[in-house]
């Protein structure tokens, strides 16, 4: 049939796209340590900011994507990182740390609403064989941005080994770029309007009432397959505080920090296609690559974090800043694969996390749930490892603390793993029903 705009593929590639110039930006400049600041923690509080409003508002942002519509909703979220990057180029002129900080708390919403909206567009636009494959394709796009934001800050901080912060012209293109993704944003058609290839239609539940609504949301805390994935919510995002500010901003000067990202960011592209790939292998049943995939994931993440425990016992927060750098050769070698290691592991299990809320449902209206529910878990653990970072903890203790949440993780993943259907059975909630004025808006918006 040829390239469709309606078609469920292409909706999905536009959301990379979008991401790739919003949260792909954001990504580089934080994997930077404290957003490029020499005073990482104006970043490190912007950080606790920016995670307790996405918690708060990812919870929420399930309901607003189901009433407002994936347009309205990311479009919403990508303004919200143009303001935060234009407050770390007002603080390089005037050190105001509080709108730094406001501006991370604004960006939490924003980031809230685009992520659940997102996830929701991943999981429930591709046939239950694909999942694996269209979560595989966002990944790659979106981190494409990442690797070009790297690229970005390198090449304009190649001369200085030294630790500085960004120049103007870093934050002046990043805002460029996300301006761009929000202006795509306004280009995604409604999910009544998507269309397979053979015609069928997303499926999308009728939009009840806000307290129907609200309802549904808080019946998450209730439901036994959102409560065992907690534990791996939780951990899929609280390594960054210690890899992007620890490990990379603790120990290499600034453009060796950029140098890092390109590769890590990078290996977040090969490890989410591959090991996707394997998530939606067909020569065996569902529940076996489930299992499959839990025991890759646990493999690669134990024997990864062993070796970080041995780099780590190197240098401590006692230590002058290291400020290494690559022109120091073979020595930089070793860190050098341990960081993109760390992004191969973060890839494949944020991949993985998707992967089988996917396999719990193919309702857009449901997974939008799902995915507001686990940005609002993730976004907690963020939120109180990046205070844990703050407040300047010892670099083994933060260590522990994210590997002994990785391995708490394995045991309700494996418990729903095993409860894995070859299909999916949809579970409907007794939601009050909605009103005509709701349900014409819903119809406007879908």
């Amino acid at each position: 049939m040829g390239f469709r705009w309606t078609s469920p593929l292409a909706q999905v590639i536009a959301v990379g796209f979008i991401c790739f110039c919003c949260p792909g930006m954001f990504n580089a400049l934080n994997s930077l340590g404290g957003g490029g600041q020499v005073d990482s923690k104006v970043g490190q509080n912007a950080n606790v900011a920016l995670y307790t409003c996405f918690a708060v508002f990812g919870l929420l942002s399930g309901a607003i994507h189901n009433k407002l519509g994936p347009k309205w909703t990311i479009f919403l979220g990508c303004s919200t990182y143009v303001l935060y990057v234009g407050s770390l180029l007002s603080y390089n002129h005037n050190q105001n740390g509080a709108f730094t900080i406001a501006a991370g708390g604004i960006l939490g919403v924003g980031a809230g609403m685009l992520w659940t909206a997102q996830g929701a567009m991943m999981m429930a636009y591709p046939r239950e064989q694909e999942k694996g494959r269209y979560i595989g394709y966002f990944w790659a796009i979106f981190n494409m941005g990442a690797v070009l934001g790297s690229v970005i800050a390198f090449a304009i901080n190649f001369d200085q080994t030294e630790t500085k912060s960004l120049g103007d012209a870093t934050y002046a293109v990043f805002i460029v770029i996300m301006g761009i993704g929000t202006l795509i944003a306004l280009s995604l058609c409604p999910p009544s309007k998507v269309t397979h290839s053979n015609g069928d239609h997303i499926q999308i539940q009728p939009f009840p009432t806000w307290l129907g609504e609200i309802k549904a949301i808080f019946l998450l805390f209730l439901d036994w397959r959102m409560l065992v994935l907690i534990p791996m919510f939780l951990s899929s995002n609280w390594f960054y505080s210690y890899q992007f500010s620890t490990v990379n901003g603790g120990y290499f000067s600034l453009r060796t920090q950029s140098l890092n990202n390109i590769f890590y960011w990078l290996s977040q592209i090969f490890g989410s296609y591959s090991f996707a790939r394997v998530l939606d292998f067909q020569g065996v049943n569902r529940r076996t690559r489930a299992l499959w995939g839990l025991a890759i994931i646990t493999v690669c993440f134990v024997s990864t974090w062993i070796g970080g425990i041995f780099f780590q016992r190197t240098y401590s927060i006692q230590d002058p800043h290291p400020n290494h750098d690559f022109e120091l050769g073979a020595s930089y070698v070793g860190p050098l694969f341990l960081y993109i290691f760390y992004g191969l592991n973060d890839a494949a299990w944020q991949t993985y996390i998707y992967w089988l809320m996917g396999a719990l449902s193919n309702d857009a209206t449901v997974l939008s749930r799902y995915a507001g529910f686990y940005k609002c878990v993730q976004s907690s653990g963020a939120a109180i490892s990046w205070r844990i970072n703050a407040i300047e903890t010892p670099y083994m203790t933060e260590l522990i603390i994210c590997f002994a949440l990785l391995v708490a993780s394995i045991p309700g993943a494996l418990f729903l793993a095993l409860r894995i259907k070859d299909h999916t059975t949809e579970e409907t909630y007794d939601l009050p029903p909605s009103s005509e004025s709701d349900k014409q808006t819903q119809d406007q918006n879908f």
